[in-house]
């Protein structure tokens, strides 16, 4: 867990309008997940837009964020893409720019087979001494990790934990009980459930508006007190459902962002759309 914390935000990118990253929205931005409780931040993965980025802006993004949370918080790179040239290279210079932590996702679109996804990951994790957490979410990349390919790439001295986004409980306490692999919930809804399970922690969109109840739901769960997980859990499901049910969780949480004051516009890149209302947090 020290390799990635335990309260990780999958950080939203702040931009200008037109579409601009934004460095005032981005120091602000930093500034409040810290302050919230977040000990862990994702920069560049999906809810950072992260095939909208550069290359340089992803590296510069890295840079920035790790400059500023200096030792108060890892840093995650998000540098998985559908080719694996690409995902070293960014692997690389996310690494030289003073990330902390790799998130490497299943290549997505071509649709590799099991054999591929291991040679892909292997790859990568063999590109730079980070850790790497890897992120299974089947419904973006059209190809689930196999029970049998994560505990054969956690044999790999540098694979380290696992973002998951599939939703399958069972398989995750199958693999955790096979391997040393972190599990971390990628789904808002499932956060409570996958912490009971043996999470060691989230990677949570949420987080960008409401780390400081996350963090009690994990401490809740780690000492026991399920009546508490389960309260705080409640208090969390309108925020989830108007941020993950009701649009694009990226473009809803900048909404959110702006309604709370932290950056100063909503804007997104297409082919994602802003959006239309603001959303209470």
């Amino acid at each position: 867990m020290t390799d990635f914390g335990t309260n990780l935000v999958a950080m939203v990118t702040p931009m200008e309008p037109g579409g601009a990253l934004s460095e005032p929205g981005l120091t602000r931005l930093v500034e409040h997940l810290l302050a919230t409780g977040c000990d862990g931040i994702v920069v560049g993965g999906t809810t950072g837009e992260s095939p909208t980025l550069t290359d340089a802006e992803s590296a510069g993004l890295v840079g920035a964020v790790a400059a500023q949370a200096g030792n108060r918080a890892r840093v995650i790179a998000g540098v998985g893409t559908h080719d694996t040239a690409t995902s070293i290279r960014r692997a690389r210079e996310a690494e030289a720019a003073g990330a902390d932590a790799l998130l490497l996702v299943c290549p997505y679109y071509s649709r590799p087979t099991q054999d591929g996804v291991l040679a892909h990951c292997l790859a990568v994790a063999d590109a730079t001494e980070l850790p790497v957490m890897l992120y299974d979410v089947p419904a973006r990349t059209g190809v689930a990790m196999a029970p049998s390919t994560l505990i054969e790439l956690a044999g790999h001295p540098r694979i380290r934990a696992v973002k998951d986004a599939k939703g399958d409980l069972f398989e995750a306490m199958t693999v955790l009980s096979r391997t040393s692999l972190a599990y971390y919930c990628g789904i808002d809804g499932l956060n409570l459930p996958y912490l009971a399970c043996g999470a060691a922690g989230l990677v949570s969109v949420v987080a960008n508006v409401a780390a400081d109840r996350t963090a009690e739901l994990i401490r809740a769960v780690r000492r026991g007190d399920l009546g508490s997980a389960r309260a705080i859990n409640d208090s969390l499901l309108p925020l989830t459902d108007t941020l993950m049910r009701s649009g694009t969780g990226a473009a809803n949480a900048k909404a959110a962002l702006v309604e709370l004051g932290i950056i100063p516009s909503a804007s997104v890149r297409l082919p994602l759309v802003e959006a239309k209302t603001a959303v209470p947090a």
